[in-house]
């Protein structure tokens, strides 16, 4: 498949990378433009484009940047494709409303913005320097899981697949009304866990169950 990625940072560069390994094409984009990833193309084996290229290059588009941007997404040309939503909120980058209120989950904040795609939450509850480390084959005894939310069966099957390449087992959360199960700060975020574990955590989490910043640091290594 074609996988698009808007953004060109360290968590596009993770994800872009083992797609590259699973035998995908890759276009990395950043706003700057194509001519300033020109380093990145040559040491990733690449191809690199706009904004707006790597969304029309897209089977998949990955939208690898900050939350607050994502007015920068752009919607035409995402039309019917599968969008894949790594993106958590931290409010010192920018308020956003909605989210303060509770009325939406960042999974639902670009899905707004995005009527026409299937916009699935994935990707990120995981730090992004153990993305490539924690990748596994597909059958390892010491696979990481990582949950996974969206409204368009099909385009979750899709996005579930695509995780299984790239070295990780999928919990399906449901709905992405049900992403705030796996942002930012709740007991899952970022914590390594294998499929039964991460499964039996989402069942029993509820609205009001919030953890410290940086609780993923005591909790490293008991996916097993």
């Amino acid at each position: 498949m074609n996988i698009g990625i808007i953004g060109a940072g360290h968590m596009a560069q993770a994800v872009g990378s083992l797609a590259i390994r699973a035998g995908h094409r890759v276009m990395m984009s950043n706003s700057r433009g194509p001519q300033s990833l020109s380093g990145l193309r040559d040491a990733m084996g690449c191809e690199t484009g706009s904004v707006a290229d790597a969304a029309g290059f897209a089977d998949i588009a990955f939208a690898a940047i900050p939350l607050q941007a994502w007015r920068a997404i752009p919607a035409a040309p995402l039309e019917g494709k599968v969008v894949l939503n790594p993106q958590n909120y931290f409010p010192q980058f920018g308020r956003i409303p909605e989210l303060e209120r509770g009325e939406l989950t960042t999974a639902e904040l670009l899905a707004r913005h995005l009527p026409k795609s299937n916009v699935i939450k994935i990707l990120n509850a995981i730090l992004v320097e153990d993305i490539v480390p924690d990748a596994r084959p597909t059958g390892a005894a010491d696979r990481r899981a990582l949950p996974v939310a969206g409204d368009d069966l099909g385009a979750k099957k899709t996005a579930i697949e695509f995780l299984d390449q790239i070295g990780y087992d999928a919990v399906d959360a449901g709905m992405l009304v049900e992403g705030w199960k796996f942002e930012r700060r709740r007991p899952v975020y970022c914590v390594p866990l294998n499929t039964a574990m991460l499964a039996e955590m989402l069942t029993v989490t509820t609205p009001d169950a919030f953890m410290p910043e940086g609780h993923w640091r005591y909790q490293r290594g008991i996916r097993a």
